[in-house]
């Protein structure tokens, strides 16, 4: 689908429909006007649609709440998926270390001398306890209960009163690996070999964010907190935009929601492209100006009494006439980046310095791309199929020359405190707690259920119908059940 050189009335109207172009039409402008209408030329990572139908199928509720799914998805799923375990400034130095806990598993990421990465289960072999529960540095992991001891990589180590273990083999006690892949800064585990390599599961992710360098990044905020909701349930409600019109409506003066695209590649990725610097097609534009949406924006992002300096914020803007509030927005912010982190930022674009590219790789790892901070979202299963962890990083670059610093810890919150409670979110804790106010009830839901049966849009829905197909592949189970036969 060829994007029109102009965003003007009569091209909106001939846009192709959705037959001709396997796409469909959403209100006001597309995200492909929006691209071809940018001061910069776009990136045809941002340009080239990739949508498919796949089906209408309802989906199980009982894939939300019942233990014996969850049970599916420990056995079948978690263990043979790539997974986003820890960044590269968690564990900088040799003999640093990470745990990592997901679904009844636990796992330690040593930092080797050479640099290297490895991982294994956090379990001694004598009588089961975890090693460490706390992340850390150490060149041993000496367990706690009665001494047996491993190196940092893994290798066996010591064991005390060994004339009692005459029976155990030293070269057999190794702790049991598991593989380690690297990209952009990430770390990833796999339990059980075999499969895609990190690469291929991952693609076309790592040449898309080739632009976006997130390894030359650092964690710089990181919030945890339990929420009262399936970990689906909760990944789901941000994998699409649609929501915003009724749960955010205070985004919507300048947030394009409709205008948004939602693209699949493969069996594990995809995206949601939102504008932002423009004006929802839900509200009428009558007497609103460019200059309106500027200072929409700046009204919400906080930022104003008598302190308030506009030189220093990048939001504040006068917009030029004849020139539109995403372009005055990307202007501001192409300068302030530059200045901020030594990089040039002349051939970003202005959907690249403003836009949520809401990245997701299956099963649990979404990571925005383009040049702003960059947002990561984890979701983990919980003790029951009722809870969940989810986990915001915030990713900053870090300034040309300059040593890259260690990342900050999580700060988690419990199932009883609100986003807000992490001030260091700024206006994003306001937007989760909004989100939370549906999830608990979307769980009770799915319990009173009448029908047992989720129905799922087939456009701005498309990444949760990709992500739950590609969840029955892993499990072996007929599309969209609950796997009861199983």
């Amino acid at each position: 689908m060829a994007a029109p050189d102009t965003a003007s009335a009569d091209t909106v109207a001939q846009r192709p429909t959705p037959e001709s172009c396997g796409l469909p039409v959403s209100e006001g402008i597309s995200w492909l006007e929006l691209m071809a209408a940018d001061s910069r030329p776009a990136p045809e990572v941002l340009t080239t649609p990739s949508y498919q139908n796949r089906g209408s199928t309802p989906i199980a509720a009982a894939r939300y709440t019942s233990e014996h799914f969850a049970q599916l998805e420990r056995e079948r799923m978690w263990p043979r998926v790539w997974q986003f375990a820890a960044r590269e400034e968690d564990l900088p130095e040799p003999g640093d270390y990470v745990v990592y806990e997901n679904a009844g598993r636990s796992f330690l990421i040593s930092r080797q001398d050479d640099g290297t990465v490895r991982a294994m289960h956090n379990v001694c072999l004598h009588r089961g306890r975890k090693l460490r529960t706390e992340d850390g540095s150490a060149d041993r992991f000496v367990c706690p209960f009665h001494g047996f001891a491993w190196n940092k990589d893994g290798s066996f180590n010591h064991m005390p009163c060994k004339w009692d273990f005459a029976h155990l083999d030293e070269n057999k006690l190794a702790l049991p690996a598991v593989e380690v892949g690297q990209w952009g800064g990430y770390i990833f585990l796999r339990e059980e070999p075999g499969g895609p390599s990190l690469e291929e599961f991952l693609a076309p992710l790592p040449d898309h964010f080739k632009r976006w360098r997130h390894e030359e990044c650092v964690t710089a905020m990181w919030v945890g907190k339990e929420v009262p909701a399936n970990w689906k349930v909760t990944a789901e409600a941000f994998m699409e935009a649609w929501h915003t019109v009724v749960t955010h409506p205070q985004l919507l003066p300048f947030t394009g929601d409709c205008n948004s695209a939602y693209w699949t590649w493969g069996d594990h990725v995809n995206v949601n492209l939102v504008p932002f610097g423009t004006m929802s097609p839900h509200l009428d534009p009558a007497g609103k100006s460019e200059q309106w949406i500027v200072d929409q924006f700046v009204k919400y992002n906080g930022r104003s009494g008598d302190n308030y300096d506009t030189a220093a914020d990048p939001y504040a803007v006068e917009v030029p006439e004849g020139m539109t509030a995403r372009e005055a927005l990307g202007a501001k912010m192409r300068a302030a980046y530059t200045a901020q982190t030594g990089y040039d930022h002349d051939h970003a674009t202005d959907a690249e310095l403003l836009d949520a590219l809401v990245y997701n790789v299956f099963p649990n790892f979404a990571p925005w791309g383009g040049f702003m901070p960059n947002i990561v979202y984890r979701w983990r299963p919980g003790k029951t199929p009722d809870t969940c962890i989810m986990e915001v990083r915030i990713l900053m670059r870090v300034k040309k020359g300059e040593k890259h610093p260690r990342g900050v810890p999580m700060k988690f919150l419990r199932l009883d405190q609100k986003w807000t409670e992490a001030p260091e979110l700024g206006i994003l804790g306001d937007v989760f707690e909004q989100d939370m106010d549906n999830l608990p009830y979307v769980q009770e839901g799915l319990h009173a259920s009448k029908t047992g049966k989720v129905q799922l849009g087939n456009y701005q829905e498309i990444r949760l119908r990709q992500f739950q197909q590609t969840l029955d592949q892993y499990l072996g189970i007929p599309e969209g059940s609950d796997g009861a036969a199983a």
